[in-house]
């Protein structure tokens, strides 16, 4: 049976996503071409800052209410133990990908590459944990007051911030994602926030990946 689609999955979707490609980008990239180690390691700060910016609204929002959907401590424990694990490997790869960004070396590649890789494996197990766990409480609790108080701390968001986040979300984004993303935030206020306040991730990040390995 398939799992149904969420807000939570879509953007579990993005972050797979931006780590694949940065993989399949690090095994292309030239050695002594610092300009695109440069734009590497920009994506990979993108990244990490939208995983962040989303494991801190679950921590802040997300966690404080789970007791009341009847999920147990052993539960929550495992899921902040997750996060943290996280958190020191996006912190590892960061100072992996700067290296390679100052040198960019063929060996400094292949190190931040087999970073990405760690953080890659690191943050799977946090995602398929949730999803397959975590997800079946949220989803049976969906239409009660406490998830809807802590849907809409999570949507209250900086113009800047929440462009951004859709800048990021839809870039490269699968049309069933698409569809479902339409029936749950209206179109013209994705549109309006990823283009207008997510200028600078469309100037500065979303064409990293569309460049060629020169």
């Amino acid at each position: 049976m398939t799992a149904p689609m969420t807000m939570n999955r879509l953007i579990h979707a993005a972050v797979r996503r931006d780590l694949g490609r940065l993989t399949s980008a690090l095994d292309e990239v030239a050695e002594g071409d610092r300009s695109r180690a440069g734009e590497l390691q920009r994506a990979f700060a993108n990244l990490r800052q939208e995983l962040t910016h989303h494991h801190e609204g679950e921590d802040t929002h997300i966690w404080p209410v789970l007791p009341t959907f009847g999920v147990g401590p052993d539960l929550i424990s495992a899921m902040e133990s997750e996060h943290e694990a996280m958190a020191a490997a996006l912190g590892e790869t960061d100072a992996a990908m700067s290296t390679f960004a100052r040198s960019a070396s063929a060996a400094d590649a292949a190190a931040a590459r087999a970073s990405v890789v760690h953080t890659h494996d690191v943050v799977e197990r946090h995602l398929v944990h949730e999803e397959t766990e975590l997800e079946p409480y949220l989803i049976r609790h969906e239409k009660s007051p406490e998830w809807k108080a802590a849907e809409k701390k999570l949507s209250r968001q900086p113009p800047g911030v929440a462009g951004r986040f859709f800048a990021w979300l839809t870039d490269g984004m699968t049309d069933d994602h698409r569809a479902f993303l339409k029936k749950t935030v209206p179109t013209p206020v994705v549109t309006v926030l990823a283009k207008v306040f997510g200028r600078r991730y469309n100037r500065e990040v979303a064409p990293v990946w569309t460049t060629r390995p020169r």
